[in-house]
């Protein structure tokens, strides 16, 4: 790969946060913006748009059994069951007012969606991280965003970030109609379990003039079937294809 499309990673020092709720807002009926805010929040690092936090959830007695970050990695306090954790991309940080806003999807079950579900202002959440940034370049021709809801809290804050002008195609899988958000620029949805699918839209789109960069975040298996599609059948550059899988069925 060309310096022109270098990828840049960054490393952060992991630091472990306990944060407040500020706000809940629902955005669709199965999507929640849940805000938090502290202090710890002071000096919070997120260079890329699909980032990722690591949340803390309360034990069943409401107590937050959160690790220490050791030369030895994470380690939990001894003789306590450990808070159940998710990874989650940070939606949005306001560094003035020391805000981050978090995207939850409500599917039902799970420490994270449970916990959201219900959550209220007041109710406090443990947030560590991030660990490290994927600095994907500015330099391509056009970029395509492909995810699942999972995956709308990133292409989300990637289209927000964008300098003007930027050439974007953004595929983005929901559960029913009621499910679109407003987006910075205008979105292909796709219904699941209806036609075409997400994956025979990415299987048929025009591959786009000049050099363009692929981002997938789907379920893993999927994602690296999608992958597979771009790469071994249709010819991209693997290099120019980032394909996460941000849950597993």
């Amino acid at each position: 790969m060309s310096e022109k499309h270098a990828i840049q990673r960054m490393r952060h020092e992991v630091r472990m946060r306990m944060l407040t709720v500020v706000k809940v807002q629902t955005l669709t009926p199965h999507m929640v913006r849940i805000t938090v805010q502290g202090p710890e929040l002071e000096g919070f690092p997120s260079a890329s748009p699909d980032d990722h936090v690591k949340l803390f959830f309360p034990v069943a007695d409401g107590e937050f059994n959160m690790p220490v970050m050791t030369a030895d990695g994470p380690q939990y306090p001894e003789g306590k069951v450990p808070s159940p954790a998710r990874d989650y991309t940070p939606r949005a940080f306001r560094a003035d007012a020391l805000e981050l806003d978090l995207d939850f999807v409500i599917h039902g079950e799970g420490p994270a969606s449970t916990w959201a579900e219900k959550a209220k202002v007041g109710d406090k959440l443990g947030v560590g991280g991030p660990r490290g940034s994927m600095i994907v370049p500015g330099d391509y021709d056009h970029y395509v965003l492909v995810g699942d809801e999972t995956a709308l809290p990133a292409i989300g804050r990637w289209l927000e970030e964008m300098p003007e002008g930027t050439q974007v195609t953004v595929l983005a899988e929901i559960a029913s109609e009621s499910e679109k958000q407003a987006l910075a620029r205008e979105a292909r949805w796709f219904i699941r379990g209806a036609s075409p699918s997400l994956d025979e839209a990415v299987a048929a789109l025009p591959i786009p003039a000049g050099d363009t960069f692929w981002w997938v975040a789907t379920e893993s298996k999927r994602a690296r079937e999608l992958r597979s599609l771009l790469v071994e059948k249709r010819g991209i550059d693997k290099d120019w294809v980032k394909a996460t899988g941000y849950w597993q069925a």
